[in-house]
């Protein structure tokens, strides 16, 4: 009977797992979104809590010192009460409560918020600066005043797991899974975000125990992010110390591989409220760039996101070069302009980035084109946030922009171009 009993329980789970986002509508937990039959449409708080010298150039470009290029240098190479007394001010200012209302009366249900783990915790001579938390603190409450769900997403780790400077700190190899003790640290961190959050799981929905870990370097780092996925359901399923779950949705990331890769993993019944966290973006090879509009569109079009837990595109956007100015890193390059080492050229950066105001029309066009062709096709799965609100100077990649001129509609599922995947 015993073995009858196992056998069962594993058809069971074989047959929850073969049905396409059939699975977690059994869960025994109580999500503060309709994930799964409700689509997640949202943006990126990007380049706040976590600086990026993309998306603001200014604050590293008025340091006068080209060697800060990330949040680590930002905090070394400068004086310490200048860069805290610019973080606060861009804390301040990047972000405020009229832009969740804005992101609201725009129809969006969701903001992903990208912290670093350095504003839990600082230690052994890390060079960053403190005080992003009461932030973090108030956006989820203003997201709650405007009906908005709120994705905190741990945005970077301990030695860094990807190398990028949206870790925090850009390095030529990650080191985060080299070291327990990072890992334990980081495991701290989720910790502290599971707990600062578990009483208001209906507006926090969501939490990313990591951002994009780097698993395409190879086999042991895959080997540590699947060790600590397990630790992270833990960490954010069971904050309270006992055994009462919360309703706090896990949302891992596919760490770049492919979502066969993860297929089977952590499904239910043994594990519930999951949910996977991919990637797209078409411009950070020399393939992808060389791509012509219709090419983007269609790869965006035929793009499979068949998985069998709740699959969100947490990050896309609709620019489909890598012209914004710092894109690839501070003093770096682009492939489209054959100005990056290496890239042949493709074309001319001009009227591709920066300003609105330098856009033709036929380019606002495509961007219309390309967004609602993405749109449509995430939708395919569980929804979509896009990267991100607002750039200081690359509108073909802010929310924010979009909607001003015309190439995002006021209400995200408004179609101009209802058959531009057929």
């Amino acid at each position: 009977m015993a073995l009858f009993k196992r056998l069962v329980a594993a058809c069971a789970v074989f047959l929850i797992g073969s049905v396409v986002h059939a699975a977690p509508t059994d869960n025994p937990i109580n999500p503060g979104f309709p994930y799964g039959s409700q689509k997640v449409r949202g943006v990126n708080l990007g380049g706040w809590l976590v600086l990026e010298p993309w998306i603001t150039p200014s604050l590293f470009d008025n340091t006068g010192n080209p060697n800060i290029v990330d949040e680590w240098t930002f905090g070394q190479l400068q004086d310490r009460g200048q860069a805290t007394n610019t973080l606060q001010n861009h804390w301040n200012t990047w972000i405020t409560e009229s832009d969740i209302a804005a992101i609201a009366a725009a129809g969006l249900n969701h903001v992903r918020i990208p912290i670093g783990f350095w504003a839990f915790d600082v230690s052994g001579g890390e060079p960053y600066i403190q005080g992003q938390v009461p932030y973090l603190q108030k956006a989820v409450q203003w997201a709650g005043n405007h009906g908005i769900k709120v994705i905190v997403d741990l945005h970077g780790a301990p030695g860094s797991q990807n190398g990028f400077d949206n870790s925090g700190h850009k390095v030529p190899s990650p080191q985060w899974q080299t070291s327990q003790n990072n890992i334990q640290r980081t495991d701290n961190v989720v910790k502290q975000i599971a707990s600062m959050f578990a009483a208001n799981s209906n507006v926090v929905t969501m939490i990313a125990p990591l951002n994009e870990p780097a698993g395409f370097v190879g086999q042991q780092m895959l080997d540590v992010v699947r060790q600590y996925w397990y630790d992270s359901y833990g960490n954010i399923r069971f904050p309270f110390g006992s055994s009462q779950q919360s309703n706090t949705v896990v949302l891992l990331h596919d760490a770049f591989q492919p979502l066969s890769y993860w297929s089977g993993f952590q499904q239910p019944p043994n594990w519930q409220g999951v949910a996977m966290d991919t990637h797209i973006y078409q411009m950070f090879s020399q393939d992808e760039v060389s791509r012509t509009n219709q090419q983007h569109i269609d790869a965006a079009c035929s793009t499979d996101l068949s998985f069998d837990l709740w699959l969100v595109v947490g990050e896309w956007t609709p620019a489909a070069t890598d012209c914004a100015k710092y894109l690839n890193g501070r003093g770096v390059g682009a492939r489209y302009d054959g100005s990056f080492a290496g890239s042949t050229k493709v074309g001319s950066c001009n009227g591709l980035t920066g300003s609105a105001s330098s856009f033709s029309s036929s380019y606002k066009t495509f961007l219309r084109q390309y967004w609602e062709a993405q749109t449509s096709t995430f939708e395919k799965a569980s929804g979509w946030v896009q990267w991100t609100w607002k750039a200081e100077n690359a509108d073909e990649w802010s929310y924010q922009a979009g909607l001003k001129n015309g190439w995002i509609p006021q209400d995200p599922t408004q179609r101009q171009f209802p058959n531009i995947c057929n």
